[in-house]
């Protein structure tokens, strides 16, 4: 079994508390083992009854029924019934059709259409099932007919929002028995979506992610916005993948477009396509943060995949940027552990050959923080090159505060301050000491 133990002590720590819990994430980061099996042991372990545990699969096709959510609500209800508490577990929430109030059909469950107003789905069903004080609500839900960003939003203020990733490397290397170099590249390599990671071939790894991203995920999109064609759509997909690090935005990518496809692209269009991509939780979004200022600025972001091994998986494996996958995965880590994650940034005023002043941006590859604890991240696969240890160490040197400045290098060294008082660390040590 692989353990997510992180999550397990986030539905404990909310059980009882009066709010549906509602877990999201990527298809497939595994949200129904997470309930069906970890948090049901869980609570088996501490003696609760069998017959005081309910879990629906809406995916079924036995529990087909239960999609009405008028059916569905009574019977939790008579589940829970003369029953102090209940565990009730819905997945595939979305699954739940909606349907036109019976008052208004002569008592008949009819289909909601489009633009019915008085109607019933599933977000009345789980919102006046956590009312009742004997029964303890846990749902998932996420395919192309409502994508899981919807869900929560339904539900704004009054559910409890668990978001699930694919495994951290923390996970991974917990899981695999190890923390060794060979370890952190499998993992840089084919990430941490479950089901990968119990594949024990590589040719079988690399299978199923270009197969998840192709049938799976983009299939959702395209159903989930109604559109016909994919072509537009798998070229930002690829741009976004070789520029992952890099800082876009819409219009560099519809110049890229005209410049390289010869193609016009509209700005807004770009923009509601990468919109599909976060709302699927495929990618994140980083902004930039202005360290002096204290503030976000501009429209420039970087965009990193929730999982290295999809993002290289669209890539056929072929792109081996190892910097940027590092990257990638450190991003992952720091949003992990709970950290909230910027782009850094900051402008000095340095001489040009005429020796003349002109103002200079100064990047940063991350700005962390969490409750008391700040510190910022540059990345690099090798600081032994003097132009990368050079560039990694500028804009650290340009900065006079006193928040930590970590140098994290791809490379199994001990870690060390170097004569400018930075950090200078391994990834490894990095994500399962500093960070954990």
């Amino acid at each position: 079994m692989i353990k997510r133990e992180w999550y397990l002590n986030e539905l404990i720590k909310n059980m009882h508390n009066g709010f549906p819990k509602v877990i999201t994430g990527i298809r497939r980061c595994g949200k129904s083992y997470l309930l069906s099996n970890i948090f049901k042991d869980y609570l088996l372990s501490q003696k609760v009854s069998k017959n005081s545990i309910l879990f629906i699969n809406l995916d079924d096709i036995q529990n087909a029924m239960y999609r009405d959510p008028l059916v569905l609500d009574a019977y939790i209800r008579n589940f829970a019934r003369k029953k102090t508490m209940v565990y009730v577990m819905i997945d595939e929430i979305q699954r739940v059709f909606s349907i036109v109030n019976p008052i208004l059909t002569n008592g008949n469950h009819v289909l909601a259409k489009k633009d019915d107003r008085e109607i019933i789905s599933f977000v009345d069903v789980i919102l006046g099932l956590s009312l009742e004080k004997n029964i303890d609500l846990y749902v998932t839900g996420s395919n192309s007919k409502m994508l899981s960003t919807d869900i929560i939003t339904e539900f704004r203020d009054k559910a409890i929002n668990i978001h699930l990733s694919p495994l951290s490397f923390y996970e991974y290397s917990q899981y695999m028995g190890n923390s060794s170099l060979d370890t952190l590249y499998s993992y840089m390599q084919y990430g941490g979506m479950p089901l990968c990671v119990l594949e024990e071939h590589d040719e079988d790894k690399r299978s199923y992610l270009k197969s998840l991203f192709e049938l799976t995920y983009f299939k959702d999109i395209l159903e989930h916005h109604d559109l016909k064609k994919s072509e537009s759509l798998n070229e930002l997909c690829t741009f976004l993948s070789s520029s992952t690090g890099e800082l876009i935005n819409s219009k560099k990518i519809a110049d890229t477009y005209l410049s390289v496809k010869k193609e016009k692209i509209d700005k807004s269009t770009i923009d509601a396509y990468i919109q599909y991509f976060l709302d699927a939780f495929i990618l994140n979004e980083a902004k930039r943060y202005d360290v002096k200022g204290r503030k976000e600025i501009g429209a420039l972001r970087k965009y990193y995949f929730v999982d290295s091994g999809l993002r290289n998986a669209w890539l056929n494996f072929a792109f081996n940027d190892e910097g940027h996958i590092l990257e990638n995965v450190i991003y992952n880590e720091l949003l992990y552990q709970g950290y909230t994650v910027n782009i850094g940034s900051f402008d000095s005023i340095t001489k040009n050959k005429e020796g003349k002043s002109i103002r200079k941006t100064n990047e940063i590859d991350f700005y962390a923080h969490k409750e008391n604890q700040e510190f910022y991240v540059q990345v690099t696969a090798d600081l032994n090159e003097l132009q990368v240890s050079s560039r990694e160490v500028r804009a650290y040197k340009l900065l006079k505060d006193s928040i930590p400045k970590i140098i994290v290098v791809n490379k199994p060294i001990h870690h060390y301050k170097d004569e400018h008082g930075f950090i200078v660390m391994s990834a490894i040590e990095f994500m399962l000491n500093y960070i954990a």
